[in-house]
């Protein structure tokens, strides 16, 4: 007999928008529905992105170096706590680890308005869905969030968005972002 897919420690949990996951060194989180963002902060201060997480990604303590370490609910979030020898954590590991890779790629490019722009485009592809003319994020991410993921400041991505919509980029409204497609 196999191993069961999932070995559950515990049973689903759900926390609120802005509601900070529990975090403990042998609890492994798998999300089940909503977005999470990992941060951390500097000497000064200043909070550091790490990644958004989203349904099937794993996320935890004993898979971070990175200390402090917070887990941020950015949209209403249900979890699982998983057992460590669980094949859906090797699954979710894998996960993590490329889209690790992918924003890590992002942050280091050297335009801060292609680092927003490649943000926006790897948000859109990975919690947004296809709409006529691009792709639409309707989760409600403040400039400030967004200015933590690519090392940068509010003010200048609240700028960037406001270029990039006058060169018809992207589209904003109260609830949602849509990057359109090129010669959409």
């Amino acid at each position: 007999m196999g191993e069961p897919a999932l070995q559950l420690v515990s049973s689903v949990r759900s926390f609120q928008r802005k509601d900070l996951l529990p975090l403990e060194p042998d609890s492994v989180w798998s999300i089940e529905q909503g977005i999470v963002r990992t941060l951390t902060w500097d000497e000064e201060g200043r909070t550091i992105g790490l990644g958004f997480w989203g349904q099937g990604d794993v996320l935890g303590l004993p898979l971070s170096p990175i200390s402090p370490y917070q887990a941020e609910c950015v949209t209403p979030v249900k979890v699982v706590k998983l057992s460590l020898e669980s094949r859906h954590l090797q699954e979710g590991l894998i996960r993590r680890a490329r889209k690790s890779e992918e924003l890590l790629t992002i942050v280091h490019q050297p335009s801060v308005v292609m680092r927003l722009l490649q943000l926006l485009e790897w948000l859109t592809t990975h919690f947004g869905q296809p709409v006529p003319g691009g792709r639409s994020l309707d989760v409600l991410l403040t400039h400030q969030e967004l200015a933590e993921t690519i090392s940068t400041t509010r003010v200048t991505v609240t700028r960037l968005l406001s270029q990039l919509e006058q060169e018809g980029k992207i589209e904003r409204s109260q609830r949602n972002l849509t990057l359109l497609a090129p010669n959409s």
